[in-house]
């Protein structure tokens, strides 16, 4: 291991999903360096402000190699900070190339090397490698907790449709959040340690409803969040950062709404993009975003067997490109369409990323993990809607 590495360990222990989310919540820019027994590879993974910028292992590239090495499940990494200073060959999202990387690995066509360097004829059978994304945060920043409480594997946290302001972050175990529909519950994400469960609304308005049920799936502990103090911190907010906190909040509810859709065959939005004209297309460079006045915008994905409808924004809603937050949607994994009606107004990125930059390591990591959900959650619904497209 290099002498200036300050972040190392097995990966027996600590899988590369979970390394790069220890490493992207906290913003790091470095190489990312793996080793295999037995094997004469290496693999190199450059990160810029938490997200991959390129990656090499023998002959691969790009996302090419950097998917690779998701089948390492044996091995050692090590993290070496720096001023990365590459092509920004990989464009794709954090969270979105470990969600991919994930879901190759359970259909089997990423190939798994085990701890002894030798390649599985068959995907193992490991844990985390499910199609219900799971989602951890950076180490727990214990001030602002007040209480700690347990659940049993299979208690219920909280339940969908009932009041309640508490928000807690996970210490140990894993949580599944679930939505109840008409066909029964449909599990949508897990989370586990570094992770929040609660929605901001309790500390915008200061009473909820809550729209999903929480279950813990093994034994868990979590940390009560003090919430006089993330309300006090929210109230020294600037009234546009509390809007763009507000509109973000409304998204994750809205994408959690069209998992419903998509699970229940509905909400098909082809007809409607196919006579319009996106303002932003999937996958351009736009590097502007906007508040909207007046109207309507849908944020809209191509998945393998159509479009899907991620979610509708409304007043005072914001979209465009977020350097300093990805949500998984525009520009690169989402297009976006207004009504005729619609009328915006531009937003100064750079004082949102300022005031975004002081805020509290809690509140801080709150709202990562917020955008993290808004793009496990898009993954997971535009997975329905191509199972049911492809049925």
């Amino acid at each position: 291991m290099a002498s200036d590495a300050v972040f190392s360990g097995n990966l027996n222990f600590l899988a590369l999903a979970d390394v790069l989310q220890l490493l992207g919540s906290n913003g790091s820019s470095g190489i990312l360096r793996l080793r295999i027994p037995h094997r004469s590879e290496t693999g190199q993974i450059y990160l810029v402000r938490g997200n991959p910028a390129d990656a090499s292992t023998g002959a691969l590239s790009g996302t090419e190699a950097l998917y690779a090495m998701f089948g390492w499940l044996g091995g050692a990494f090590e993290f070496i900070p720096e001023d990365v200073r590459c092509e920004n060959v990989i464009q794709k999202s954090r969270m979105e190339i470990i969600l991919t990387a994930l879901k190759m690995l359970d259909d089997g066509i990423i190939e798994i090397v085990d701890a002894d360097g030798k390649t599985q004829a068959e995907p193992a059978d490991v844990d985390g490698l499910h199609s219900i994304p799971l989602i951890k945060g950076p180490l727990v920043d214990y001030w602002y907790i007040v209480d700690e409480e347990s659940f049993e594997k299979g208690q219920k946290i909280v339940e969908q449709g009932k009041h309640g302001n508490w928000i807690w972050v996970v210490l140990e175990g894993i949580i599944e959040v679930r939505k109840e529909t008409a066909r029964g519950s449909l599990p949508i994400i897990r989370v586990g340690s570094g992770s929040f469960v609660g929605s901001l609304a309790s500390v915008i308005t200061g009473r909820n409803v809550r729209s999903a049920t929480t279950v813990a799936v093994e034994d868990t502990q979590l940390g009560v969040l003090d919430s006089q103090r993330l309300s006090n911190e929210f109230a020294r907010l600037t009234p546009e950062f509390k809007a763009f906190l507000a509109s973000l909040d409304r998204r994750l509810r809205q994408v959690t709404d069209k998992v419903v859709s998509a699970y229940e065959k509905e909400g098909h939005i082809e007809e409607f993009v196919s006579h319009q004209e996106p303002l932003i297309q999937q996958g351009s460079a736009m590097d502007k975003a906007f508040a909207i006045t007046r109207g309507e915008v849908f944020v809209v994905r191509q998945a393998e067997a159509g479009a899907v409808l991620l979610a509708d924004l409304y007043k005072k809603d914001f979209f465009g490109k977020l350097p300093f937050l990805d949500v998984g949607h525009e520009p690169a994994a989402a297009a976006i369409y207004g009504s005729r009606d619609l009328e915006t107004r531009p937003v100064d990125v750079s004082v949102l990323e300022s005031e975004f930059n002081r805020l509290s390591p809690t509140f801080h990591n709150f709202i990562e993990n917020l955008a993290a959900c808004i793009t496990a959650t898009s993954s997971v619904a535009c997975g329905l809607r191509d199972k049911h497209g492809r049925a």
